[in-house]
């Protein structure tokens, strides 16, 4: 958006703190940094941002939040949020290479599915 002040056309833009998680965190080699966005970007604006400088399959399943909470791509971001991109989590240890005490966190435990130790 443009405001004219004195004759002079200003550009209004925000700056976000935007953090990343896993595979993002890798791909962009920090784990955070501040991006300024035009004023009244969405969560969907950010993350076509984020995802023409970083490109890969993890964009189609990645969940965002602002400020601590989840949010939709139409969610309208202000300045000075905290935007944090999660991809999809995976991987572990498959449960042969684990001890004995570590096997009751896998989905196959009984523990697990009967929601007790």
């Amino acid at each position: 958006m443009r405001k004219a002040i004195c004759g002079v056309a200003y550009a209004f833009v925000m700056r976000v703190r935007v953090l990343y998680f896993g595979a993002l965190k890798d791909g962009f080699g920090r784990e955070g940094e501040w991006l300024e966005l035009a004023d009244g970007a969405s969560v969907a604006d950010l993350v076509r941002v984020c995802r023409e400088r970083l490109a890969g399959a993890v964009w189609d399943s990645i969940a965002v939040a602002v400020n601590r909470e989840y949010a939709q791509g139409s969610v309208l971001l202000k300045d000075g949020d905290e935007v944090a991109l999660l991809p999809p989590v995976s991987g572990g240890l498959p449960p042969e290479t684990c001890s004995p005490g570590q096997k009751k966190y896998w989905g196959s435990s009984p523990s697990l599915r009967s929601g007790s130790e």
